[in-house]
């Protein structure tokens, strides 16, 4: 900062001569910064919540319907659709996946609130999580289950009480299960708690709403060395366009394509960044507009003494790049107490990023520097013959 300074006295001098000005074009900056790390801290939080799922699944291609628009609106498909993957050379597994919503009761309150269900067969390895792998013969166990460790407290105090070695028993769409196990995904916004189950106590559960055979997604584990993209190729040629086949990072796409595109979450998100960057010009503009204005005779001076409008519009630039960076600062610090609030009130996985940090203060630098390109417009304007 001291190098800063010193190359730009005349800048600092203007800019510190009204200390509280100062302050109040400070705070204005810092609030515009804040405000567009909360928007992009939202948005990420929306995706990377949205595909926790995605990422946990143990799969190098993933089967879906071809109506399927998200975790959320998955339709199911027969299963011999993914019987019949398993013939092509190169597969080595196949694993079906059901999902469906559940009424959750709270034990302590009986409340009820929606939860992700998440089933498969308990011989496949299917998710990443090591406590599924360490209880894989509880959940062959009739009305066993796994619960979501970070799922919201309005399911109660399921985790805290497990871990005090207390059994926990409630209800799930009106029939009895078991808590025999933690994992730990997280919620999303499309529900806040996430259950695991074999596929058979699954099927017991919302025999009302599916038939066996009807599964929502299909996971395809590959052999050693086999090429994805062929493989893939093979599928779609084989068989019919009632189904999808994606790889596992296609399909994580998939999900954040819809919220973003699908859903007004995504446009609010990035219209609340735009509105902080508009926000943050407005403001150093009229600070920078203010101080041309307020020393228009020093600056018609300064041309009297033979000054070009360049130098004097670099002052101004330079004026813009102090108060960027000043009002950065406190912005990029407050934002990290905010985040942290946010994620321990809303369990969503809200962190700071070294790529969103320096995106922010690019965008800081170029909201002051736009601010400072308008405002010498006025500056253009002063002539020696005003100091007469």
């Amino acid at each position: 900062m001291k190098v800063i300074f010193y190359n730009t006295p005349l800048a600092w001098l203007q800019l510190t001569r009204q200390k509280g000005r100062l302050l109040i074009a400070l705070s204005g900056i810092a609030f515009a910064v804040i405000l567009i790390f909360m928007q992009l801290g939202f948005q990420a939080s929306l995706f990377d919540s949205a595909t926790q799922f995605h990422q946990s699944l143990n799969a190098d291609l993933v089967l879906i319907s071809a109506r399927s628009k998200s975790l959320s609106y998955m339709r199911t498909f027969s299963w011999r659709r993914l019987y019949q993957v398993f013939g092509i050379d190169g597969v080595e597994s196949i694993s079906p996946v059901y999902i469906e919503f559940g009424d959750w009761r709270n034990p302590v309150n009986g409340n009820f609130r929606t939860i992700y269900v998440y089933a498969f067969q308990p011989g496949d390895s299917v998710f990443k999580f090591p406590e599924v792998a360490a209880n894989l013969s509880k959940l062959q166990l009739q009305e066993n289950i796994l619960f979501d460790r970070a799922s919201r407290k309005e399911y109660g105090p399921i985790a805290l009480e497990f871990e005090r070695h207390q059994i926990i028993t409630t209800e799930l769409s009106s029939k009895k299960v078991n808590v025999v196990g933690l994992f730990t995904l997280g919620p999303s916004f499309g529900a806040d708690g996430n259950i695991i189950m074999s596929d058979l106590n699954f099927l017991r559960l919302f025999s009302r709403y599916r038939k066996i055979g009807e599964i929502d997604i299909g996971l395809i584990k590959l052999k050693t060395n086999a090429n994805a993209q062929n493989i893939l190729k093979k599928i779609q040629a084989n068989l019919p366009k009632d189904v999808k086949v994606l790889t596992h990072q296609d399909f994580v796409e998939f999900e954040k394509t819809y919220w973003q595109t699908s859903t007004s979450i995504g446009f609010i998100f990035t219209l609340g960044v735009s509105m902080g960057f508009i926000v943050g010009t407005v403001i150093v503009y009229q600070i920078l507009f203010s101080d041309v204005s307020n020393h228009l005779s020093e600056y018609a001076t300064l041309k009297a003494m033979g000054f070009r409008n360049i130098y004097l519009e670099f002052i101004v630039l330079q004026e813009a790049m102090i108060l960027a960076t000043l009002g950065y600062i406190p912005g990029f610090a407050l934002t990290l107490g905010v985040y942290d609030l946010t994620k321990n009130a809303t369990s969503l996985p809200i962190v700071m990023t070294t790529d969103r940090a320096l995106l922010v203060l690019c965008l800081t630098i170029l909201m002051c520097i736009i601010s400072g390109l308008v405002a010498v417009r006025r500056l253009r304007k002063a002539e020696p013959a005003e100091l007469f």
